[in-house]
This record gives C-alpha cells, structure tokens and sequence, in this order.
C-alpha cells in the first residue's frame, strides 16, 4: 500500500510537465515496445539478428557508459544461438514463477560468459536488463525495475513495502505490487489517461493498462520530483502553519488535570510524547513504550474531540476527518527520507509547557508486562569478535559474561547486569567488524556476583546489518545507540519485538506441519536397490558423514539420494535437505560466503552451505542432508576452500577462523553431504584427490534384478518390454566386459521407470533417443559392434 494523496501530488506536477518535457524525452519507451513486438520471433531462423533487431529501439534501457546487456546478449545469441532461445523461451514461460525465472536467466548468462565471454569480466544481465525483456514481451504486465528507481518511488510515495539491498527476490516481488497499485490509481485520474492518449502516435504501443506509463511515472518521481530542494523539504514549516486552537498554558494545566478530559491513556500518550522529546510518529512510541500504533493515533483524536467539546476551540476545516481533530494537540510534517516516510507530530509549544507543571510520576511510562510476563526483560548484548564470538557457542550451550572487566572494574551500565533474570532474551550483536546481529539468546541464570549466564537458543542464518537497524527511525532511542559503549545494553519489549520481526523477515521460522513416516521399506518400494545394498549406504554414510553416489547415467542417482535422506530421517521433511548442482563457474563465495555487489558498493553475503550449516547448528538433536548433484563438475578447492578440513567427520565441531568476516565457523556434526557424480562423463570422471579422501563412493548400479523393479516390471506385464530388458542386461554384461569402459557406463534402470501404462511406442523412444545415442558415443569407434547391439536392441520390436 502507500500513500494516495501523495501520488495525487506527485500526479498534479507530472502532468503539468508531461507535454512539454516527459512526452519528448520519452516517448521512445512505448515506441521501443511495439518495434519489439513488432519485430520478436522466437522462431526465427536466425535468432541472433532477431533478436539483435527485436532490441534495436531500445537505446538507454538496455546500454549505456558502463552497462552493455544488449551487446553481452546478442554476443551470446550469435555464438550460441540455441541456448539463448532456450533461455528467452524459459523466461517468458508465464506458467513458472517470475523471480524464478529471472533468477535462471542471470544463472545461464554467467554460464555463457564462460564459455564466450572473450574475456569480458561482465554479462550485464541483471535485474534490470531481465524485467526490461518482460516489459517487451509482456507489456500489459511487467515493469522495468532498477532498484535505486523503486526504492525512491516507495519512500517518495510513503510505501509500506520495503526494499533491501540484496533481498532480490523480495524487492522483485514487492516492486511487482507496487507498480500493480499505481498503475491501478492511475487509470483512476481521467485528466492524466486523456493527456496521455492525446500524444499517442501509431509508432507507440497504446499501453491500455498504463505499465509503461507507470514505469515513466516512477522514473519522474527518481529522477525530478525526489530532488526537490532538499534543505527546503528538510525544513518544512509544521502543518498546520496558520491554525491554532488558541489555549493558553494555564488552560492547558486545567485541561490536564480534568480526569474527564485528560484520561490515564491519554496522559500516557502525552507523558511518552514528551518523554521522546516532544515529537515523534505513533511507531516510534509504539516501540518504544508499547501499546500499538493505533493506540496513539486514535487516542491522540479522541482526546482532541473531548477538548474541542470542553473548550469550543476553532477546528481546523480540512477534508480528512482525522487532520480536522490531531491538531488540536499537535502540528505534524512528513518525514524526511531518513526517516522512512512516516509521519511526525510535535507537542504544540502551550501544551509541552504545560506538561512541565503537571504532575505525572503515577503515570505509567512503559505499558506494563502481559501476565505471566512481568519478570521478563529484554537486553542486547555486545560481543566483541575480537575477544570471543556469539560463533564459538553452539545451540543450547550456557556461556558466563562477567560483571567486572580484566582490571577489576565494573561493567559499563552495571545495573543491567544486576536487573537481568533467567529467562530474559537476548538479542546477540557482534561489534566491529561484523557489526551484525547473528543470534538470539536468553538468561539462563542471574548473576551470582561475578558472572551473568546465558544460552544460545538459535544462530542466525541471514544476520541482521548494524546500517539496517540504524536506519529505522524507530530504533533511534535504544539505550545501545544512544550510547554504544559497553556489553549489556536494555530493550524495550517493543524494540525487542521491532528487531525480533526484522530477524524473521531474514529468517523465518519453519512451519509445523504434518509430514508424512518414511521407512526403509519405502525407500526399497521406490528406489531399486536390494535391501543389503542399501543398508551398506546407510552404514557408509552414518560412519563418513560424506559420501558420493557414483554411477552412470540413468541408475537413478538424484531420485535416490533424496529418498535417502527421507529413510534415515524416517520421514519426508523437505525443510532439513538443500539441494545444489555444481558447475564451472561455482565459488566458494555462492557456497560459503562473498562480497557481491550492489548498487553503491559491495556487501558481504552469505552462501548456501553456510546458512545451511547454521541452520543444521540449531536443530542440533535432527538430521540434515546436503545434496550436491554433478559434484564433480565444480573446482572443488575453489568451492570448499577451508571446508576441505571442516567436513572430515573428525572435525565436524571444530571451529575454524573464514577468511571474510573472521568468524569462526564448523561443520556441526548433525550434518551429512551427498554428492552425486556421472562416471560415463569421460572429461569430468577424474575428482580433486583432496576432496576424494574425504568422501566414501557408493556405486549405485543398474536395479534390473532387485525386487522393486521386478515388482515394477511384472505389474507393466509386457513381453516386449520383458525382452527388451533381457537385452539391455546383456548389452550391460559386455559394457563391463570391456576395458575401456566398465561397469560404470552400464545402462541404467531409471530409463524404463515412472509409467502405469506400458507401449510400444515408448519403449521405442528409450531405444532411439536414449540407448543408441549413448551407445554411439561409447563405441564411436567401433562401427560394427555399435551395429550389432542396434540391430539386437531394434530386433526386438521384430
């Protein structure tokens, strides 16, 4: 949602420029649209001069100084045109998820610039440059994003959707509304919709739901309406400027100490208000004091009310019921950017006077704790990586923290360490140079003259940045920024709540919910596999902790690793499996952790593997499964880097220092890595010697003879295929046989798997474009046995 009336504003300036300025300058944009739609054809024969046509008005969107996507993707059309097909044709399937989708377009991009880069350190496709070709193709739905455009437009438009650096898959998404609503309220203005259809020519796109001209709505907000004066905007006089309901001071003491007037809940809003500084917006005293933010926005009018009544003072003659009554009491502004768009009031001068000369000590500051909350308290703690690290604790561990320094001195703000109790919580903060929140903890004892003790109850996977929090207005008087020196530090229970919603947004708990058992007659039903073979892996991965299912294609290596980790967790819990594939271009910085970029600079992020781990870490008493398919693709010293160590089942636990952020970090010990390998992929058969000793091989073979396929197989009931399988396990016997392959080329069962309802036609389709295919690759030179095993495998369709 955001604000109406302030796009009302924007709208009036827009359409006082849209003739003589927006209009001329960007007009391209629509006409940019229909040369694409025009001219795209995914089709075409020569898909690389379409689509090099297709973009041809694009200009500026998609090339500028330092930013080339259209020049990286034509490259890329004209080296490899099929690919980039397929990766055009995957982005505009509407049946799959946009970000996903998006997402898979910047993976592939980085793959080509691998294989084609010709030395260019950049593919350029990004965000922005993605939903570019959305907005193309799908111009009466998408947008064009640019994060640094959106964010300004939310905060110009005082928006409740946030938008993170690196929180890309949120910002997507939460842009995607975003513009849905202003291209809603824009369609609603007449006057706008008629300006704009006046100056459509037939080289523009007629844009009837109004995206693109949402798009250039927005990009006037970034570009000229945000950049109004700024000292001015910081500046602004108080609204309203001319009205006062003329009370004096003394009448303000009067109407203060009129319990008819001036009830207990309107005192406390007036105690806190004061207490803030005489100005502040409902939230900040709703984090700060308690109570909901509405508590203090209705309170404050219902008080105004009962004094218009009291006294007869003029009201101001506003639209807006709500602005009519507030200002009685209070004048208020907009907030600057700073400030995230919220809305401030400020005492007026007679009233905050008069608070001085009341008294207010048996009113009640903070809201009073829910019962059986009472003794709860709410504390933030400071450790400094330098000495020791939240890191070095693991889940449910107690660790001390004494009241007095090395030199015998007390603690700064010592009475914290006096008033925390068991049971307070505790957010765990790492100083510099983290300077993130990475746990949450709580009081496990009070201190006992020397020491206070508390427990680590869960490790953060996404921490929390010290710029996210110090950006929120509403944090602005917590004990620890008013003053950083020192360890313990009091929260309210309403910043503890604030910080608590922030680490959950990052870092959401999992759901309850039903899961279905798994057993190991499950897995026997699925996989095909005898069961001593299976209770071989289960022991080979219990006693490694790391192990590698090797085989060739189709033994069904990927569909088992994951029923694998069902059985020895004896149910099907998705929520405690991570799943990646490695390839050339994998990194330590996509599995453990990397400065990637952004749009002012780079920020540190953490990869799969890490925040896996930490979240194994807190779940300390269940299994967690890491499976990595085509583990041998990746440079696995390049990807495990110190983790080569890590990840010995003698080491699981113990702490090493990372080389980013300083932090020491291990593998728990709950954790288990399957890693999957093609061993008939003869450029990639040979895997790191480092890593090699580190894991078991498992050879999952072809499961022609276990009871599973037989089951399988006799529930088909068909002769054909009942001798085609005879022939592809004599056709495996002689794959052993040979020296230059092996066993681990044999044919795999998977091929024949997966239907209810056997044909002729099917079996055809595994003969022709999966057996023979491989076949021709394994014996590219021997024509005359490649022939001989055609004419059996054919020969049996006879």
């Amino acid at each position: 949602m955001f604000d109406i009336t302030k796009l009302k504003d924007v709208l009036v300036s827009y359409k006082q420029n849209f003739v003589s300025r927006q209009w001329g300058e960007e007009k391209y944009k629509w006409e940019a649209v229909r040369w694409f739609q025009d001219n795209w054809d995914v089709n075409a024969t020569d898909f690389a001069e379409m689509l090099s046509r297709s973009l041809d008005k694009t200009f500026n969107l998609l090339a500028s100084n330092n930013n080339f996507p259209k020049g990286m993707i034509v490259g890329f059309a004209k080296a490899a045109p099929e690919e980039v097909r397929a990766m055009f044709i995957a982005l505009f399937d509407e049946s799959k998820d946009v970000f996903e989708r998006m997402d898979a377009f910047k993976t592939q991009s980085s793959v080509l610039l691998e294989k084609y880069g010709n030395g260019a350190a950049q593919h350029y496709q990004y965000e922005n440059a993605i939903s570019t070709y959305l907005w193309l193709r799908y111009p009466d739905k998408y947008y064009i994003y640019k994060f640094g455009e959106v964010k300004t437009v939310a905060n110009e438009l005082g928006s409740d959707y946030r938008f993170k650096k690196g929180a890309y898959a949120d910002n997507i998404r939460n842009f995607l509304k975003l513009y849905d609503e202003i291209s809603v309220a824009l369609k609603e203005d007449i006057e706008l919709v008629n300006l704009f259809q006046s100056q459509l020519t037939d080289t523009c796109y007629p844009d009837p739901e109004l995206k693109t001209l949402t798009i250039d709505v927005g990009f006037y907000i970034s570009r000229y309406y945000s950049q109004k004066d700024a000292v001015a905007q910081e500046e602004a006089e108080w609204f309203p400027a001319t009205y006062s309901p003329g009370i004096t001071v003394d009448e303000w003491i009067k109407l203060l100490n009129d319990s008819e007037v001036f009830t207990t809940a309107s005192l406390e809003i007036m105690k806190r208000m004061k207490d803030y500084g005489g100005q502040a917006t409902c939230k900040q005293l709703s984090v700060k004091y308690g109570q909901s933010s509405n508590f203090y926005n209705a309170g404050s009018s219902t008080l105004a009310k009962r004094i218009a009544d009291k006294t007869g003072c003029p009201l101001l003659e506003v639209d807006t019921e709500n602005s009519k009554w507030w200002p009685i009491l209070y004048v208020g502004r907009h907030a600057t950017k700073e400030e995230q768009g919220s809305y401030i009031w400020k005492l007026r001068d007679e009233l905050s006077e008069a608070l001085d000369k009341v008294e207010l000590s048996e009113i009640e500051l903070y809201v009073k704790a829910a019962p059986g909350e009472e003794d709860r308290g709410y504390w933030w703690l400071n450790a400094n990586p330098k000495i020791w690290s939240f890191a070095d604790i693991a889940v449910g561990e107690v660790q001390s923290y004494t009241l007095y320094n090395e030199n015998g001195n007390k603690r700064r703000i010592f009475q914290n360490f006096l008033e925390a109790k068991a049971g307070d919580m505790i957010i765990g903060y790492e100083s510099n140079p983290v300077k993130q929140i990475v746990a949450i903890g709580r009081v496990s004892a009070e201190q006992d003259g020397e020491k206070l003790f508390f427990e680590k109850i869960e490790g953060l996977t996404s921490p929390i940045d010290y710029a996210t929090l110090r950006g929120c207005p509403e944090l602005e008087r917590m004990e620890y920024f008013q003053n950083p020196q020192g360890s313990l530090f009091k929260l309210t229970r309403g910043e503890y709540d604030f910080i608590l919603d922030m680490i959950r947004e990052e870092n959401p708990v999992a759901q309850e919910a039903s899961i279905d058992a798994y057993t190991k007659s499950d897995f026997l039903d699925e996989v095909y596999m005898t069961e001593k073979r299976y209770e071989n892996l289960v022991a080979v991965l219990r006693n490694k902790k790391n192990i590698i299912l090797q085989g060739a294609p189709g033994v069904g290596k990927t569909f088992a690793a994951r029923r694998l980790a069902w059985s020895m967790m004896g149910e099907k819990d998705d929520s405690r499996i991570e799943f990646v594939q490695f390839h050339q271009n994998y990194s330590y910085e996509d599995f453990m952790m990397g400065y990637k970029p952004v749009e002012d600079g780079f920020e540190l992020k953490y990869g799969i593997f890490y925040r896996f781990c930490q979240k194994a870490a807190n779940q300390p008493d269940k299994e967690f499964f890491f499976i990595i398919d085509e583990i041998n693709r990746g440079n696995m010293s390049k990807i495990f880097g110190e983790l080569l160590m890590l990840i010995e089942k003698d080491y699981r636990g113990t702490k090493a220092t990372l080389a980013y952020n300083g932090l020491s970090f291990s593998v728990p010990k709950n954790l288990y890595i399957i890693g999957m390998m093609n061993t008939a992929d003869r450029s990639l058969a040979m895997i790191d010697y480092a890593l090699r000793r580190r894991f078991s091989f498992f050879e999952v073979e072809p499961g022609f003879d276990s009871e599973g396929f037989i089951h399988y197989q006799n529930g088909l009931n068909n002769e054909t295929l009942n001798e085609l399988v005879n022939k592809v396990k004599d056709l495996n016997r002689e794959i052993s046989l040979d020296k230059s392959l092996g066993k681990g080329f044999c044919i795999g069962h998977s091929y024949f798997c997966g239907r209810d309802v056997c044909t002729e036609e099917w079996l055809h389709s595994i003969v022709d474009y999966d057996i023979l295919p491989m076949l021709s690759e394994y014996w590219f030179d021997d024509a005359n046995k490649l022939q001989r095993w055609e004419n059996i495998l054919q020969g049996v369709f006879q």
